[in-house]
């Protein structure tokens, strides 16, 4: 709302939060329905008033436009009418206004009183003539079409194969129409009904299923996780015991991205919760805003715990039910299945490709919802009516306020005056667009694009899906959508945005001119390449391979193929088949006897790099294998005793010591548990172990078995 409107001296109506359903009429629609325009007449002067009645569903709808305040769409409620008496008025407003008044015998005019505050002065409307109603319905006309030609052209110059555009204005769909191809081999059109990924716009649907959660007493925001779910832990004590379910939705638990855990990963959902403790931080608990999808995917965890059943099926049940949408899934697999779907495309080097559809199951809470403009059509409406579905509450007035409020400040400088500051709710990114309050979420996923947008002050929203991945699109139309329905002067955003994208490929080359410089020449591995063979684990991102044909070596990560080319040294250059753009540095690294036990990896760049350590093979842990180490050695006339433990570990017990959990290392060696330094080796004859050899920092010490 402008701050004319706040600061008018006739500032008789203030901001509103949104509007309660109309009660249903029995009067024949028509003698109320329509658009009016009129003054409330103060002392003095007059303060000119619009109003648009609608009924729909049995129920009363009507919004008051008060141009000299730059107000406009500002919804009504209560709206009755007995006979010719009609009443409506603005709640959740300062001094309670109402309009109570007399509609004429031949519904041309209505007048009575307006009451605010214990104050009341006269106001009269008169019904808006067909031809001036035609002329506004021209107008929205032109502005429709102004808008598909802005669309559909931006579309083509970014190069995006399919758009699909919907407009939700006032309590109604106005545009929800489809540009370019879902398919471009078979040359098949984007409708309202196609399917695309929409990627973290879902953050929005699992913040929603906590604050549902919370309606029914289920769930506090602001009481610790470990409440419910109580094996909950990271890597940071502090923030295992102080972390709520707000904090998991308004990106403040500490911790960076971590995506290479789940992308392309084979984790279930459960495992990657476990997993959440060996993840480093970069930045102390609710200090500082840092993007997190395991914590999205953890609050839709939490949603299972409490309520059985799966993330899924509570969203199918609580919103999609609810609202009707009927096409929408959880999996490209599922959509797959569908009549009307998007295939995903990719841009690399100026040319568009097709690329495979991913599934992100287990990620799901944090953005596997997949979806259409009929049916997104309904979210939005949902959002700009204070969580209500026709008849049904699916969240809670309070609630969808507090789904729309900032708590998390994202400490970026501003770049554009048009943009306000912006800020995280739970699961929206809130912010002012050219002094108009807006809420929003995007989301990227492999080869789709999507944004939702909210202007609730302003009573419109709009759904924007896209099948390229990683475009600037949906945010390029956005904001001329936005600009258009405001009545402001557009902006370039399509030039600042190039602007923007070329510099940071410029950037990016001399990134890559910057590293080559650091490339030491002349060198070579310090071992054979056999030896950087084998399989390596980190206990949250899980195992890296590592193979060799001799004269190459190729590393498999998750759903990913390495190629590797040597570096300099013990380091390694690794090129992402799938993605030839992405490339990291592998290094290498020897213990203290010379193996290479350790690989180095900046998977996450916001803390030290990932340090994977060298498995053991899968022989070492065979009890077949590890039967032929048990028994008796002799050492300096005392006793040592080796044992198996359950089918897979080794003991070691030496007379006046604990007994020692040996560690598998390689061949015959086990390590010591939790003593650096420590280890013993098996001497074998004949396929028999006849001693073991301890070694540790005082000296080598052998232990021969007893006959």
């Amino acid at each position: 709302m402008s701050q004319t409107w706040k600061r008018s001296a006739h500032a008789i109506l203030f901001v509103l939060i949104g509007f309660i359903p109309a009660l249903a009429l029995s009067q024949t629609p028509a003698d109320l329905a329509g658009a009016w325009e009129g003054a409330i007449k103060l002392p003095g002067t007059e303060l000119s008033i619009a109003i648009d009645f609608k009924q729909a569903d049995e129920a009363w709808r009507g919004e008051i436009d008060i141009p000299q305040q730059g107000a406009k769409d500002l919804p009504l409620a209560n709206i009755t009418r007995e006979g010719a008496k009609v009443s409506f008025e603005l709640t959740n407003t300062p001094g309670n206004p109402s309009f109570k008044g007399t509609l004429a015998a031949d519904g041309q005019s209505l007048s009575g009183d307006f009451t605010q505050a214990g104050q009341t002065f006269p106001f009269s409307l008169k019904r808006k003539s067909a031809a001036a109603a035609s002329q506004e319905s021209a107008e929205r006309a032109r502005a429709l079409q102004k808008i598909r030609v802005f669309a559909d052209s931006v579309r083509k110059v970014w190069k995006v194969p399919g758009l699909g555009l919907a407009i939700v204005k006032n309590g109604e769909v106005i545009m929800s129409e489809g540009f370019g191809h879902r398919n471009v081999k078979e040359q098949l059109p984007v409708t309202s009904n196609t399917l695309f990924a929409i990627g973290s716009s879902s953050k929005a649907f699992t913040a929603m299923c906590v604050g549902i959660l919370a309606d029914e007493g289920k769930v506090e925001w602001d009481k610790p996780l470990r409440n419910y779910l109580p094996t909950f832990k990271l890597h940071d004590d502090f923030a295992s015991a102080r972390m709520t379910p707000r904090d998991l939705v308004t990106h403040r638990s500490g911790l960076p991205r971590h995506d290479m855990l789940w992308y392309g990963s084979s984790f279930t959902r459960k495992e990657m919760f476990e997993r959440l403790q060996y993840l480093e931080p970069s930045k102390d608990f609710r200090t500082d805003y840092q993007y997190q999808n395991l914590m999205f995917m953890t609050a839709g965890y939490l949603v299972e715990q409490i309520n059985g059943g799966t993330w899924e099926d509570f969203v199918r049940s609580r919103i999609f039910k609810p609202l009707g949408m009927t096409s929408s899934n959880f999996s490209v697999l599922e959509s797959q299945k569908a009549a009307d779907f998007a295939l995903p495309y990719q841009e690399k080097k100026e040319v568009v490709t097709q690329i495979p559809f991913r599934d992100i199951t287990a990620i799901g809470p944090a953005g596997s919802i997949n979806s259409n403009l009929a049916d997104m059509s309904k979210w939005v409406l949902l959002n700009l009516n204070k969580g209500k579905a026709g008849e049904t509450q699916v969240l809670s007035e309070a609630g969808l306020v507090q789904m729309h409020t900032p708590y998390m400040a994202i400490a970026q400088p501003l770049k554009y005056t048009e943009l306000s500051h912006n800020n995280y709710g739970l699961g929206w990114f809130i912010r002012s667009y050219r002094g108009h309050a807006q809420v929003s979420h995007g989301g990227n996923i492999d080869g789709f694009s999507a944004l939702v947008s909210l202007f609730p002050q302003d009573n419109f929203g709009t759904v924007l899906l896209t099948n390229l991945n990683g475009n600037p699109l949906p945010g390029i139309v956005n904001n001329y959508v936005s600009e258009v329905l405001l009545n402001l002067e557009p902006v370039d955003w399509h030039a600042r945005v190039k602007a923007d994208i070329d510099k940071a490929k410029e950037e990016g080359k001399k990134k890559e001119a910057d590293e080559q410089a650091t490339r030491k020449p002349d060198t070579k591995p310090s071992h054979a390449l056999a030896d950087y063979a084998g399989e390596f684990e980190h206990a949250g991102y899980g195992v890296l391979k590592i193979s060799s044909d001799g004269k190459v070596l190729k590393g498999r990560f998750n759903a990913f193929t390495i190629a590797m080319e040597h570096w300099h040294y013990d380091v390694f250059r690794g090129t992402l088949l799938e993605d030839e753009e992405e490339k990291m540095l592998l290094s290498f690294l020897t213990n203290e006897k010379g193996d290479l036990d350790r690989v180095s990896v900046p998977l996450e760049p916001a803390v030290q790099p990932i340090i994977f350590t060298r498995k053991a093979s899968a022989q070492m842990f065979d009890p077949k294998f590890l039967a032929q180490f048990i028994g008796e050695y002799e050492l300096s006339g005392q006793s040592v005793t080796v044992a198996l433990r359950g089918e897979k570990t080794l003991t070691l017990t030496v007379p006046g010591q604990p007994t020692y959990e040996l560690e598998p290392y390689k061949d015959t060696e086990f390590n010591l548990k939790s003593l650096t330094g420590y280890s013993v080796k098996f001497t074998m004859e004949k396929g028999k172990a006849t001693a073991v050899v301890f070694h540790q920092p005082n000296g080598v010490f052998t232990a021969v078995r007893k006959k």
